[in-house]
């Protein structure tokens, strides 16, 4: 009588619960990256609720491009800053009024920092709110890490204080600088 089962390996791969590690890591971390095909990958402040991911952009949100079908997502790790995971996801883009939206305003609101009494009604007509779902196997996970560093240039943004210069810029005027009695 012979045994169908195979024989066992001498060594035992120890298996990431990827699925366990995402929902972890996005629980604890408020940023994340979304990876867009053609594009950049674009940092972003989160929400995990009901396992998916909850962004909102738009005017006095945080600056994302129109997010395709299909991105993908770098967790960092709180402790380290470092990549912890990069998984795809599926994007989708919440309707105002629908029970999803209304859900996903729930999850949000309380996270959104400084945020003014109106935030619901500016997210209804200027946001736009999407649910990224993460899906398939990890593209990146511990372990199975890429060798590529994923350091990627700095973006040049505008500058914050560009109209407005501080009093001292040209130096003090001459009547308030000490001047040292000459001899």
């Amino acid at each position: 009588m012979t045994d169908a089962s195979p024989e066992p390996t001498a060594a035992v791969e120890r298996q990431v619960n990827v699925t366990a590690l995402f929902a972890e890591a996005a629980a604890k971390s408020g940023l994340l990256w979304i990876d867009i095909p053609g594009d950049r990958a674009w940092p972003a402040w989160h929400v995990w609720a009901d396992g998916q991911v909850l962004v909102v952009s738009g005017p006095g949100e945080q600056h994302l491009p129109w997010l395709p079908p299909e991105v993908r997502l770098v967790m960092r790790s709180k402790d380290t800053g470092g990549r912890l995971l990069v998984v795809n996801a599926q994007t989708q883009q919440l309707t105002p009024g629908t029970t999803e939206w209304e859900t996903a305003v729930q999850a949000l609101k309380p996270e959104r920092l400084n945020a003014p009494p109106d935030v619901e009604q500016r997210w209804a007509t200027e946001a736009t709110i999407h649910a990224l779902r993460p899906f398939g196997a990890a593209l990146e996970a511990p372990g199975s890490m890429s060798a590529d560093s994923g350091r990627m240039p700095v973006h040049p943004a505008p500058p914050s204080t560009a109209g407005w210069r501080p009093w001292h810029l040209g130096g003090r005027p001459q009547r308030r600088r000490r001047q040292r009695p000459t001899a």
